[in-house]
């Protein structure tokens, strides 16, 4: 007899610019609803940070027990997916997607927690601030100042079902910080100092109400048409490689288009130690971004560049630019001059990209 096919759950996020605005609430409020419609609700995780808003928006909700373990000597707290896999409830709300779990877990990151709930069939509401991005993660350092930790990969959103902007003017969330409704209020005047400085605020602002502006567009396939415009990103291996792929990728979702990243090797030449760790660091970037890793075995880089225009019918071409003469030749200003040579009057537009750039001062983004 044949069995049918698990049905993979519906993910809703529930995203916004920065702690405070509201997410929780939000996926609190909309649980109670689908409670009230019938529907079978627990709570998996739910992070209060302390806030009696954030509490008594889950009275009357279950929650189930967290799954406890001891690392060094110190009592920690995670999602217990097994305890949620056995009550198996219609919809689970997990919140903090981007958080680390705690060593000894089962699995390294909460969103793979909330895949394994999904692929088992239960549909999960989650929250996400939007500079938890893997693709964005360079650009809120250079905004902020801030090094985000904790990261994740572009596919877990674009895989989402449904993605819910939470949103709040900068001045509100600055006037809810100050009313101790986001921190303690020992900790306000730091954060009003650092992350929560006004510009930040709004150019985080303007980054989620792209993502999720984004995310409609391509819901209407109709409003950017049938043809698909293809960015392929030149890698060299050396510093700042990572960065030049973030920002190609940031360029591919402005445009809308597929995402491959080259590396050349010439097949004589062996990688060092550091190139060979970059290689690895870049490929999984480029998966945690959407990308197609491309890796090519040749001798002439401005040949290899070539046919993959013939073959991919590519429409974008991002090179990477440093002030440094030195180094692997793909960095170097005389490739894209002889690169455009060979373009003139064929179809990609060429980019050329800083390996380390600053927005100008006063602009919220680049």
């Amino acid at each position: 007899m044949m069995v049918a096919a698990q049905r993979r759950g519906r993910h809703k996020v529930f995203i916004g610019m920065a702690p405070g605005v509201g997410k929780t609430c939000r996926m609190l409020e909309e649980a109670h609803e689908a409670r009230r419609d019938g529907i079978d609700v627990v709570i998996g995780w739910l992070d209060t940070h302390g806030r009696p808003e954030t509490a008594r928006s889950a009275e009357g909700l279950e929650q189930l027990p967290r799954r406890r373990l001891l690392h060094r000597g110190v009592c920690l707290e995670e999602l217990d997916v097994a305890a949620v896999l056995s009550r198996h409830p219609q919809l689970v709300l997990v919140d903090e997607l981007a958080h680390t779990n705690a060593p000894g877990s089962d699995r390294q990151k909460r969103w793979q927690d909330v895949e394994l709930l999904l692929l088992s069939g239960m549909d999960v509401y989650s929250t996400l601030n939007i500079q938890h991005l893997e693709s964005l993660n360079d650009l809120v350092a250079e905004l902020t100042g801030v090094v985000v930790r904790e990261r994740i990969p572009n596919r877990v959103l674009e895989r989402a079902d449904e993605v819910v902007l939470v949103d709040v003017t900068p001045e509100t969330l600055q006037e809810r910080l100050q009313e101790g409704k986001v921190y303690a209020p020992e900790k306000v005047a730091q954060a009003l100092a650092n992350f929560f400085q006004r510009r930040h605020l709004v150019a985080l602002r303007e980054l989620a109400l792209r993502e999720v502006a984004d995310r409609v567009e391509e819901d209407v396939p109709a409003a950017r048409g049938v043809v698909h415009e293809r960015l392929l990103v030149c890698l060299s291996l050396d510093p700042g490689s990572d960065q030049l792929l973030r920002r190609a990728a940031r360029l591919a979702a402005g445009l809308d288009a597929r995402l491959l990243a080259l590396t050349v090797q010439a097949p004589e030449r062996c990688l060092s130690l550091e190139q060979a760790l970059c290689l690895e660091r870049c490929q999984r970037l480029c998966e945690d971004v959407g990308g197609v890793w491309v890796r090519v075995e040749a001798i002439g880089i401005l040949q290899a560049i070539l046919q993959q225009v013939e073959q991919r019918h590519l429409s974008q071409i991002v090179l990477g630019q440093s002030r440094k003469r030195s180094g692997w030749r793909l960095w170097r200003r005389p490739l894209a001059e002889r690169l455009q040579e060979q373009l003139r009057g064929r179809c990609p537009d060429l980019h050329l990209l800083a390996a380390h750039c600053q927005p100008p001062p006063g602009s919220p983004l680049h």
